[in-house]
């Protein structure tokens, strides 16, 4: 064998051996949750549901105002980004912040008020599909879900079977709805969607765990931007309706950016008389500059002020004045970073079980 193959076979043997290497860092790092700041630049996703249904301005958007939405995303160079590339791209940090479109419930006026605007303008999008209601007045039928389901730029989401308050059942209740939704979803288009959406946003620590070993991806209705260190199966949106789409606030909305973070504690989600209020911690990342700008606003007590924030090295916590009024209690917290404005929230859900 030549000197040239000998260093040319050496030189295969190292490169094996890091990338051997490289693979059992990478294997750690997933089992230890490792994360690492990326300055990324986010994928800020939005919320619809109803169109033109005015009597239900809490779920409801004009489609006048829908149309401005979409215009100035546009206007400010924001591109969709389609959710199959959301997934496949999930772990790259993104240069340019992009928007993902999501539909929730599959409302017949979505279908007849905003689908055709979207089909013209091929505007790639979520529609997270209930199978319960399927059919029944107000919602589109399986024909109107398969004639998207065959469009490129569109996906069916996954949004259980009842689609009521999941968290109010027993775990093995909450296991079932989500079965026969899966049943359903194969008869009807053939396989299971792997993009969940919980309905309400609401999760408990057992629903979650059961979501992320039967799907990729799950979108709670939090606020935020997500980043790459977000937890994949709390992914933030934006709800967007009549009380909270004024171009004004929605200009606001679509120009923030992650406030990315290392954990978000307590990972339990469900709140009752034993743990509410819950102890409230978010540790940073070192890289994260100006994190002293960082305010938090929070609802304990069924009044929105601001928070009683204490920041230690790089781990803020919350003093929480008293316990959460049910349903929800809500924390958002913003960053003035350098003239970008970052947000995060968290959502509690409380219950009496």
């Amino acid at each position: 064998m030549s000197i040239k193959n000998i260093f040319l076979f050496a030189a295969s043997i190292i490169k094996l051996f890091i990338i051997f290497y490289l693979l059992i860092l990478n294997s750690k790092a997933e089992e230890k949750n490792i994360k690492q700041f990326s300055d990324d630049e986010g994928v800020l996703s939005i919320m619809y549901h109803r169109f033109d249904e005015n009597e239900y301005p809490s779920t409801n958007i004009k489609m006048n105002v829908f149309l401005k939405h979409i215009k100035l995303i546009k206007d400010l160079n924001y591109e969709f980004i389609h959710p199959e590339d959301f997934q496949k791209n999930f772990n790259i940090p993104k240069r340019k912040k992009k928007i993902l479109l999501t539909i929730d419930d599959a409302f017949q006026s979505f279908y007849e008020v905003a689908w055709p605007f979207l089909k013209d303008n091929k505007i790639p999008f979520i529609l997270f599909v209930s199978t319960e209601p399927v059919g029944n007045n107000g919602y589109m039928n399986w024909d109107q879900i398969k004639e998207i389901d065959n469009q490129s730029f569109a996906i069916i989401g996954h949004h259980s079977h009842s689609h009521e308050y999941l968290i109010d059942k027993s775990d093995q209740d909450f296991v079932k709805d989500i079965e026969l939704a899966d049943k359903i979803f194969k008869k009807e288009i053939g396989y299971v969607p792997n993009l969940f959406s919980y309905p309400f946003g609401e999760y408990s620590e057992f629903m979650r765990n059961y979501i992320s070993k039967n799907f990729s991806y799950a979108f709670g209705q939090h606020s935020g931007v997500i980043d790459v260190n977000k937890e994949i199966f709390e992914l933030p949106r934006f709800p967007i309706n009549e009380n909270y789409g004024e171009l004004e606030r929605f200009t606001s909305i679509i120009k923030t950016y992650p406030l990315e973070y290392k954990e978000l504690l307590p990972k339990e989600k469900e709140l009752n008389g034993s743990n509410n209020p819950p102890n409230f911690s978010v540790e940073f990342f070192e890289n994260q500059k100006n994190i002293k700008n960082i305010n938090c606003y929070s609802n304990e007590g069924n009044k929105w002020e601001k928070s009683n924030i204490t920041l230690n090295n790089n781990t803020l916590s919350i003093k929480f004045r008293e316990a959460f009024f049910p349903r929800r209690g809500r924390v958002n917290c913003s960053l003035n970073d350098n003239n970008k404005w970052r947000w995060f929230g968290a959502q509690f859900i409380i219950t009496n079980n």
